[in-house]
């Protein structure tokens, strides 16, 4: 009798604990889709299983501490229109159709294509996007609502003016200095910031401008004017030629602040500015609450928290220059 009695207890178990393995089984053999698109980037460099971008490959890395693996239960689908602004709708509308669960998206005007394409996919940005409440992208950054959220880059202009004040104190005696970027770069605030903080320093900035796409009068004007060194703006062609950038400045003999690390790590001088690996690998946090079920309107935007100093030291000495110890040691890397 005890045995029946025991019999019947566990088929009611089984019966209560085999529906929710069931949908365990069936969540757990899911592949998820994910859209990645950049605005400038080569697409060369977003691809495989271990990207040459070191962005996606943050963000892959993000991923796979959470459970997502490329091949096994995430399809990554990365896209950059290449410069090719012209193009963001024509790939957005591409990955709507192929049904991806979430966008990753870089950049303003990227956000706000995606935004107009689609209602309903859920978009998260990736950090490259600045004031999103001003734009129009997200109702706030507590409680972004629609289907928008993500990390912002939005630091505010100061830091641009720390950018100047760091190279000036690694390179005290310098006069001159060339701005790598846009019209729209040198007239928005982020610019002016740029040229109050060089005026304060007593230091001439020389408007290096160049195009999206196009550096050839930019580099021009640099070896015309020979300044003392160069200031790279935060801005996403930028960061996509930055191998061609620090190749330049490397052959003319120019020292120069960059945005972020990477630019550093290519042979770049110094440069100071948002830890953006870690933002990507931020962004995979985002992306798994989505796919686990969170709704994007109710997921706070992210605003950013670190920032790091990085020196290249071997540069310095190729230059024959003596970076003063009161930078070096507030430095959180020195590349030796």
């Amino acid at each position: 009798m005890k045995r029946r009695g025991i019999g019947i207890i566990a088929v009611l178990l089984i019966g209560i604990v085999a529906p929710p393995m069931a949908a365990w089984a069936q969540q757990a053999g899911k592949v998820y889709r994910v859209g990645l698109v950049f605005t400038t980037a080569p697409v060369s460099e977003m691809i495989g299983p271990d990207p040459v971008h070191p962005l996606v490959r943050s963000f892959l890395d993000g991923l796979r501490a959470l459970g997502y693996v490329q091949g096994r239960n995430l399809v990554l689908e990365p896209r950059s229109a290449e410069g090719k602004f012209e193009r963001f709708r024509e790939i957005l509308e591409e990955l709507v159709s192929l049904k991806v669960d979430v966008l990753v998206v870089a950049g303003n005007p990227l956000t706000q294509r995606a935004k107009e394409v689609t209602s309903i996919v859920p978009i998260v940005m990736a950090g490259f996007v600045n004031d999103p409440v001003t734009y129009g992208l997200v109702a706030s950054l507590a409680r972004p609502g629609g289907n928008v959220t993500g990390l912002t880059g939005t630091v505010g202009p100061e830091i641009e003016g720390k950018r100047v004040e760091l190279l000036k104190e690694a390179l005290p005696k310098i006069r001159r200095v060339a701005f790598l970027g846009t019209k729209p770069d040198w007239e928005d605030s982020f610019g002016k910031s740029t040229q109050a903080a060089a005026q304060a320093v007593r230091v001439t900035l020389l408007h290096a401008e160049h195009t999206p796409d196009d550096y050839a009068d930019a580099f021009a004007r640099i070896i015309r004017e020979r300044p003392d060194a160069l200031l790279v703006p935060n801005t996403t062609s930028n960061f996509a030629r930055r191998r061609l950038i620090v190749d330049f400045a490397t052959k003319s003999r120019l020292p120069g602040m960059y945005p972020v690390r990477d630019f550093t790590e290519a042979g770049g001088l110094m440069s100071y500015g948002l830890d953006f690996r870690d933002q990507f690998r931020r962004v995979a946090v985002y992306v798994d609450k989505i796919l686990k079920g969170a709704k994007p309107a109710d997921l706070p935007v992210e605003q950013p928290t670190k920032f790091e100093l990085v020196i290249n030291l071997k540069t310095a000495k190729a230059l024959g220059l003596t970076i003063p110890q009161s930078v070096l040691i507030r430095a959180d890397e020195v590349i030796e």
